[in-house]
């Protein structure tokens, strides 16, 4: 059972959005992009107070993805991708991404702190960043 209300169509989207923010890091790359996603949805915190669906996380605007500017997410979705879309929306959890909010690909080490965010771990040239409990429990399930 899915762990935020969606259809078809919605899942398609995160696919494509994982796709695109991460392919170049594989399967567990995708998963953490789409681990931060759900989090957003579920969070109601910080910058995502008001995120209460997966096209409202996809297309937030400020503080959305960059993905969503280039052509290569609006390619379709693949089977591959939507599974692993449903995997994360099922629950599924990939550490450092499992509580993290925010991810960035910096040009150097990762920053201990992003935005006064800690950094919860790199995966290859990607950086996650969570906030405290206290802050967010909603994504602490």
């Amino acid at each position: 059972m899915a762990i935020i209300n969606t259809n078809s169509n919605q899942t398609a989207e995160l696919a494509r959005l994982m796709r695109a923010e991460a392919e170049s890091e594989g399967r567990l790359g995708m998963l953490m992009v789409g681990n931060t996603g759900v989090n957003r949805v579920i969070a109601e915190c910080l910058d995502f107070k008001h995120i209460r669906s997966l096209p409202q996380m996809i297309y937030q605007s400020p503080g959305g993805f960059e993905a969503i500017q280039k052509p290569y997410f609006y390619q379709h979705a693949r089977k591959k991708e939507i599974n692993l879309a449903n995997q994360v929306l099922k629950g599924w959890k990939y550490h450092p991404a499992s509580y993290s909010l925010w991810f960035f690909r910096p040009n150097g080490a990762c920053p201990r702190q992003w935005f006064n965010q800690p950094n919860s771990g790199q995966y290859k040239s990607h950086c996650f960043y969570q906030p405290a409990f206290k802050d967010c429990p909603n994504i602490f399930y």
